[in-house]
């Protein structure tokens, strides 16, 4: 985890190509401190990070980001209010590496979408 003590992993289930994992925001985590005061709200690169980081825990390989393309942020994610995520992951093998398409919701909103690359750290 690149950001120690960030989120917490309650659930993660693949089957086939197909992804569910529930997540915890720590909403006390010092980013927050910084961004911002009194408001906190989920940093978009943090956001990308775990995807990641749950990409590199299925695929058991270390991983990193030659590309990302359909990056929708579509709703705050506040973690005073909405620390409970869930991501689904398609995670498709290429020729070096993972294509990997992502809807990350909580309730019954869509924070994020986003379609990114990785390749296998050699």
């Amino acid at each position: 985890m690149l950001v120690k003590e960030f989120y917490k992993i309650n659930s993660l289930n693949k089957v086939d190509d197909m992804v569910n994992a529930n997540i915890t925001i720590n909403k006390d985590h010092q980013v927050f401190d910084g961004h911002f005061p009194g408001n906190p709200v989920t940093p978009g690169v943090c956001m990308m990070q775990i995807i990641k980081e749950l990409t590199e825990e299925v695929t058991k390989t270390s991983l990193f980001m030659k590309s990302a393309s359909n990056i929708k942020f579509m709703a705050i994610i506040n973690p005073e209010h909405n620390a409970n995520l869930n991501l689904q992951l398609e995670v498709t093998e290429t020729e070096d590496g993972y294509r990997v398409k992502n809807t990350t919701s909580f309730e019954s909103t869509t924070a994020l979408k986003l379609t990114a690359n990785f390749e296998v750290k050699k």
